[in-house]
């Protein structure tokens, strides 16, 4: 068993009380003990709440292989309580109140939270103690002091003696390819990589492109970029040439890296003709262009001057040390479209970053280093900047990558396979990819035969979670699932369950938590007034903002004043909108821009979607609002999955959200267009569905749907002759 972090940062050997109660990793031992004890309704922990809150996971592995006649329905043991001894021990404790347990737990996020407020400066001086620094600072993570990211990720565990341990686990099922990667040969790889860029001309400062699809190479390059001190810029593998072309021009990158092919279910992506095109395009060109060639595929290459083969540079290079560098120098540069076609480049600080990520890994999502970690997402998404590459690299843990999707790689399954065959202790992916799986297998056959045995937490975000969603993936999964809300901007969580600082693991459903230390988070008005609980609001967050969050955009920073800090002096506009129940959880309903007026109504296209998602036979919504003479505007939902059904999703809505909704209008259609992040772009649909002009973004998986909805909209509520 690893250790595990308790409220004062004191660390505590959960195998201690685990093994003391008969535990073993499977769990089954201690489910004897749990058949014996007749009152076993009580567990105590040694040390404090925090530890009690992170061990709840332990017991509901040995409930979930083993089911007890007390966990009916698959709940948990009712009171797990932090005390000083255990029981049949000297000085055991008395029974404990479920309630007292929870709200004790509680009190080290409180403590946390109070701290991150009032005296910020101390607070995330502390957290940077946890971080290897070259050059100590002074005064804030963001001002003083040198260290390198590379260095933190990956040269340091090896010197602490991981350097034996799987730091990327590489699980690639359309190519059938798995792969681990320990800290050492990570190491080695990434130096030798640092080398290569080096001798091709890149030094610190200078901004490097990469274009390549899921493989360890991508990570490699960012990693040996954070080495020597050069900005990289991820942009997804596959993006169309023009979009790429932007891009080049605006981070004018001094080398390019790139890879041979992607692949996709059911067909291969050329990436060297689609970059080629790109170079077309754009006016700056980078003075060289490396390129990776995929395994077992044909070998290709870009015009002489330009071209760099991947394994010839290798075979020469020499290994180059990590460079000390400011607390506030850039990492990287993430372009990011948004769903308002604006692309912006977010720019990411290196201490802040660092700090930020490593305590989130043991304070929100619960993990020792040493755990097994899944981010299902893409590294061209913040996700996988964060909590695929750097976040569980920083804290020690095994990092999966995962080139496949959700459903198709082969089958609904594919999730539940690579949970278990890895032994995953938390995963982190998108609401849109637990909806596609039910979708496919609403009863989770596939999954059933794939025991997830260390597997304590599923996190989501992206996009808002329905409820519906949110409990099928409870009963499929087995284990608490947390909604959660951030953003590009902010790099990490803004507001989440704390697991590490013993926040409940069964929060209301429909929240995303409530606000991570360091972000002051509030709901107000259009005139800067907080609202009442329970009242929809623009969701913004008090400034300063902490460490991790951008310092800026790339070569824009009046875009970046403006953009997020000039309609609410004093915060951080997060152009979300929501409210905050008396508990002080938040409830993320839709962008600011996704309220509907209705008759003077502010409705959340959020609430007006989930309300249709209860009817079994919807698999997906979206809620757009539609010019209406009368009212302003009506709702329009597209719906997918046609049924005659249109009468009962009426009676839901009137049920959930009231008769004030004025909802009649149901629209049935093949697909909705989603990002690559699963958000759907309703400011567009919007747009056309009234008629207007609408802009596709380049996040976009398939553009296609579009056309398909417009050709809906012309049959069914523009038809001829009307």
């Amino acid at each position: 068993m690893d250790e595990l972090l308790n409220s004062r940062g004191t660390r505590v050997q959960a195998g201690v009380a685990y093994k003391q109660l008969g535990g073993d990793e499977g769990g089954g031992t201690l489910h004897g003990n749990l058949r014996k004890n007749s009152s076993a309704e009580n567990f105590f922990f040694v040390n404090d709440t925090a530890a009690a809150a992170a061990m709840h996971s332990l017991v509901r592995h040995a409930l979930r292989l083993h089911p007890h006649p007390r966990a009916v329905g698959g709940t948990l043991v009712k009171n797990v309580c932090g005390a000083a001894h255990l029981p049949g021990t000297r000085g055991a404790p008395r029974r404990c109140r479920g309630h007292a347990s929870a709200a004790a737990a509680d009190g080290a996020y409180v403590r946390a939270f109070a701290a991150a407020r009032d005296q910020p400066d101390r607070f995330w001086a502390e957290v940077g103690r946890d971080v290897d620094w070259f050059e100590p600072w002074s005064a804030t993570l963001r001002v003083a002091g040198e260290l390198n990211m590379c260095h933190n990720a990956v040269d340091r565990h090896v010197e602490s003696g991981r350097g034996e341990q799987p730091a990327i686990i590489y699980d690639s099922p359309v190519t059938g390819t798995k792969q681990i990667i320990t800290f050492r040969e990570l190491q080695d790889q990434v130096s030798r990589l640092a080398g290569v860029l080096v001798k091709n001309g890149v030094r610190k400062g200078d901004l490097v492109v990469i274009y390549m699809p899921m493989v360890p190479q991508a990570m490699f390059t960012m990693l040996a970029c954070a080495r020597i001190g050069a900005p990289h810029s991820l942009i997804f593998g596959g993006f169309a040439p023009k979009e790429l072309s932007v891009r080049i021009d605006h981070a004018k990158p001094k080398l390019m890296v790139t890879s041979s092919f992607g692949i996709e279910p059911g067909r291969r992506v050329d990436y060297i003709p689609l970059v080629e095109r790109a170079l077309e395009l754009s006016s700056h060109r980078p003075s060289k262009v490396l390129i990776y060639n995929r395994p077992n595929m044909e070998h290709v290459s870009v015009s002489p001057e330009l071209n760099l083969d991947w394994e010839e540079e290798m075979a020469t290079a020499r290994p180059h040390d990590c460079v000390s560098l400011p607390s506030n120098h850039p990492l990287y540069v993430l372009y990011t479209s948004g769903t308002t076609g604006t692309p912006k480049g977010v720019v990411r600080d290196t201490a802040g970053y660092a700090a930020m990520l490593k305590w989130t890994m043991s304070n929100i999502y619960g993990l020792s280093p040493g755990d097994v970690w899944w981010a299902a997402s893409d590294l061209g998404w913040v996700v996988g900047h964060s909590y695929i590459c750097y976040g569980p690299l920083l804290h020690g843990n095994s990092t999966i990558l995962y080139e496949g999707k959700p459903v198709g790689t082969p089958d609904p399954g594919a999730f539940f396979r690579v949970l278990s065959e890895h032994g995953a202790a938390s995963m982190f992916t998108a609401p849109t990819a637990i909806r596609a799986i039910r979708q496919q297998d609403p009863g989770a056959e596939l999954g059933k035969k794939f025991p997830l045995t260390r597997l304590r937490s599923l996190f989501l975000a992206g996009e808002r979670c329905d409820v519906e969603t949110l409990e099928w993936a409870k009963r499929s999964f087995g284990v608490p699932i947390l909604d959660h809300w951030w953003q590009t901007e902010t790099g990490s969580a803004i507001t989440s369950t704390c697991i590490g600082l013993g926040n409940s693991l069964t929060p209301p459903a429909g929240q995303a938590g409530k606000p991570v230390p360091g972000y002051n988070v509030t709901v107000i008005d259009d005139d800067m007034r907080e609202v009442k609980p329970g009242t929809l609001g623009n969701i913004v967050v008090r400034t300063p903002l902490p460490p991790g969050a951008a310092l800026s955009l790339w070569q824009n920073q009046n875009l970046f004043r403006e953009l997020y800090f000039t309609k609410f002096p004093g915060y951080y506009d997060t152009m979300d909108a929501g409210f905050v129940n008396e508990e002080g959880f938040l409830y993320i309903m839709s962008r600011s821009d996704d309220v509907i007026n209705v008759a003077g109504h502010r409705l959340s296209a959020g609430a007006l979607e989930e309300a249709v998602l209860q009817h079994p036979a919807v698999g997906d919504c979206a809620v757009v609002g539609l010019d209406d003479t009368l009212k302003g505007h009506v709702p329009l939902a597209l719906c997918v999955n046609e049924e005659e059904i249109i009468s009962e999703m009426v009676k839901l809505v009137r049920e959930n959200i009231g008769p004030v909704a004025a909802f009649r209008r149901v629209l049935f259609v093949r697909g909705l267009p989603k990002t690559r992040s699963g958000k759907i772009p309703r400011s567009s649909l919007a747009n056309l569905v009234n008629g207007k002009p609408y802009k596709i973004t380049p996040t976009i998986e398939d553009p296609g749907v579009f056309a398909d909805i417009e050709r809906q909209v012309e049959k069914a509520l523009r038809p001829r002759g009307a």
